[in-house]
């Protein structure tokens, strides 16, 4: 099943089923958070509750992306009760890239680069047996929910950032449950949007080059994810012709990590299981246009496509004017 938030023609909120082209609205619930919250209320399965209620209206998909009424496809009131994260270094990419990967890990670990060492470090235990944790992977945060951008909207790059550069990933999105259980809610393709030039020129720059817009959505995958996805990710030019394309795989049969160990590693904190909090973590990615040095200009647009997921994803580049304010004391 596969879930959209949109607004209607008159600009209430709704959240929909998509089959096709066809968005049917869903009676009694105006967001998929009140709908997730019923469902662990009611201790009933998302699709299943779902499926009960898509009695509204129906709507054209591309008319509503037309429209730009298209919405992240799970939010919350409050920006700030939303966290977006992600680990790095989890996938292994195509038959080539892995193959190079191992060459690169193999041998003597000390002469591996610390990423090496991390990416050595999941290929060995990044997929443990069932009930018990592996290593921990590379963790980083992004920002709360105000950097989240639904398909359509721009992507915002500060004017202070070197590059702005995609990163098409698939993403975990969570609802904590009132006695602090986290549920999933399902995935989403995303677009997690790096300053790669920033973070070459030193990787404890990872943190500044991750705080940045990011794109997600449109439709959420309820259920379990596939354990091979196949998307493409592409660089629009400003007149609509493809710039750069370039096929991308996800799902466990791809990564060396499950998950389980990653989802595991991200809520083993208290801090992460605050009820009524809404969480998005991206799960990685194994291929980058930056890799194959394409700089993205401003009102070029980047698109990020899998099948199973749906409409693609589409964000336009923007520069984001940034006022440096004085800090005054008190």
């Amino acid at each position: 099943m596969l879930l959209i938030q949109y607004k209607s023609a008159t600009g209430d909120r709704r959240v929909g089923i998509l089959n096709g082209d066809t968005v049917t609205a869903i009676t009694g619930y105006a967001t998929t958070l009140e709908l997730a919250q019923a469902a662990i209320a009611q201790g009933k399965g998302l699709a299943v509750l779902a499926d009960a209620a898509a009695k509204g209206d129906t709507e054209s998909y591309e008319a509503i992306a037309q429209a730009g009424r298209v919405l992240a496809p799970l939010d919350h009131p409050d920006a700030a009760h939303t966290y977006v994260t992600g680990t790095g270094l989890t996938h292994l990419g195509s038959a080539d890239t892995r193959d190079a990967m191992h060459k690169k890990i193999g041998g003597d670990v000390e002469t591996l680069s610390d990423s090496m060492k991390m990416f050595r470090m999941g290929v060995e235990g990044g997929k443990p047996e069932a009930g018990k944790a592996g290593v921990q992977p590379e963790w980083f945060y992004k920002g709360d929910g105000s950097i989240v951008r639904a398909s359509g909207q721009d992507m915002e790059m500060p004017d202070f950032s070197l590059d702005g550069g995609e990163e098409p990933e698939i993403a975990g999105l969570y609802v904590i449950g009132d006695d602090g259980q986290p549920y999933r809610v399902g995935f989403a393709i995303g677009n997690e949007f790096s300053d790669h030039v920033t973070e070459r020129q030193n990787y404890l720059y990872l943190a500044h080059s991750k705080l940045r817009n990011c794109g997600i959505g449109p439709a959420l995958l309820v259920g379990e994810l596939p354990a091979h996805v196949e998307g493409v990710s592409r660089i629009r030019a400003a007149d609509g012709s493809v710039r750069w394309e370039k096929a991308f795989v996800s799902g466990e049969q791809n990564m060396s990590h499950t998950i389980g160990n990653l989802e595991y590693h991200h809520f083993k904190y208290g801090l992460f299981n605050r009820p009524g909090d809404v969480h998005i973590h991206f799960f990685g990615t194994a291929t980058l246009s930056f890799a194959d040095n394409i700089s993205v200009q401003a009102g070029e647009t980047f698109e990020v496509e899998s099948p199973q997921f749906g409409p693609a994803l589409r964000n336009k580049l923007a520069v984001q004017s940034t006022q440096f304010a004085k800090v005054k004391t008190l």
